[in-house]
């Protein structure tokens, strides 16, 4: 498959940044792997991802934070942003929707295979 489409995928745990990432692959992405806040911030201004898979609680800078930065930098206020995090107070989710996250998912809600189906979903509506 020609011109694979790029996921970052910010995550600080590294099973599940592992996890994910094999998954991704399998599905044709190529993945980027950071494994915190600050690495993040700069790969995605570096490489612009397709899409971010974006955890909040992370070391140097929070998801949040990234999520401000990635909006307010011209470079990358487009990329598609889905928060991938245990946080699920609704305040939390509100607040990262209205930051300009396209998608909130609470990891223990969701297996990996609904979490590739949103990211295909949110793909398929940008382009």
């Amino acid at each position: 498959m020609a011109n694979k489409k790029t996921i970052l995928l910010v995550e600080d745990d590294e099973f599940l940044a592992e996890l994910y990432a094999t998954k991704l692959n399998l599905e044709g992405y190529e993945v980027l792997v950071a494994s915190d806040g600050e690495k993040g911030f700069k790969t995605a201004s570096d490489k612009i991802p397709d899409l971010i898979l974006l955890d909040i609680i992370l070391p140097k800078m929070d998801g949040f934070e990234i999520l401000k930065k990635l909006k307010a930098n011209k470079k990358t206020k487009d990329i598609p942003v889905i928060l991938l995090t245990n946080l699920s107070q609704k305040d939390e989710v509100k607040k990262g929707l209205d930051l300009g996250a396209n998608d909130y998912l609470i990891k223990a809600h969701f297996m990996p295979s609904e979490v590739i189906s949103k990211i295909k979903k949110v793909l398929k509506e940008i382009s």
